[in-house]
């Protein structure tokens, strides 16, 4: 999509909607190509601290060591 900048001014949230949806947006000064505007990768939803409470369960012989590593301790 190719848009001059005052339409662009008007329309702001519907490019970011477009770019969004990883349209390729491009804003034109006097015809000419100036930016071209895209999503960021890292908007992606992150995990709320907390969001594994309860779902988690630690045993009550975490920090006994293991046998598999009874070579090392020797």
């Amino acid at each position: 999509m190719k848009i001059n900048v005052a339409d662009a001014k008007a329309r702001l949230p519907e490019l970011i909607d477009a770019a969004l949806r990883g349209e390729e947006v491009i804003i034109a000064r006097r015809g000419v190509p100036a930016v071209r505007l895209i999503g960021i990768e890292s908007a992606k939803v992150r995990p709320r601290f907390g969001c594994l409470a309860g779902k988690i369960v630690m045993r009550d012989d975490f920090e006994l060591p293991l046998d598999d590593f009874a070579s090392y301790r020797e």
